[in-house]
């Protein structure tokens, strides 16, 4: 079963709110969503796997793609530094990123595909 798509109003309405200070559960977890799958759809592929646990992961980046196991290519991250990655408040390449999120592996590298392009 494919992953719910989330509507760009919706998820745009949510990352609206959450940079505007929202903290509740439900409108970060639809930003953080809405941010990956946008990401997902911008940068299609399956040679990175990006988390933002509790709330999703998606696979993208072209190259080759991993069939089992933990991929070779993994970013981690909270939802809030995510966010803020997403939209561009932080950049990826700021000092304080490489203490907020986990890279590994050569692909891992979102620098050119962040900020993510939001409609």
């Amino acid at each position: 079963m494919p992953p719910k798509t989330i509507d760009d109003a919706v998820g745009r309405a949510a990352l609206d709110a959450v940079t505007a200070g929202a903290t509740d559960r439900s409108s970060l977890a639809t930003a953080v969503r809405w941010t990956l799958q946008r990401l997902a759809e911008d940068v299609p592929g399956n040679s990175v796997e990006v988390r933002v646990p509790p709330f999703a992961a998606v696979q993208a980046v072209p190259g080759p793609r991993h069939t089992r196991g933990t991929p070779p290519n993994v970013v981690e991250t909270d939802p809030t530094t995510w966010v803020a990655l997403a939209t561009g408040r932080l950049r990826w390449d700021d000092p304080e990123t490489a203490r907020l999120v986990s890279a590994s592996g050569s692909r891992a590298d979102l620098a050119a595909f962040l900020p993510v392009r939001l409609p």
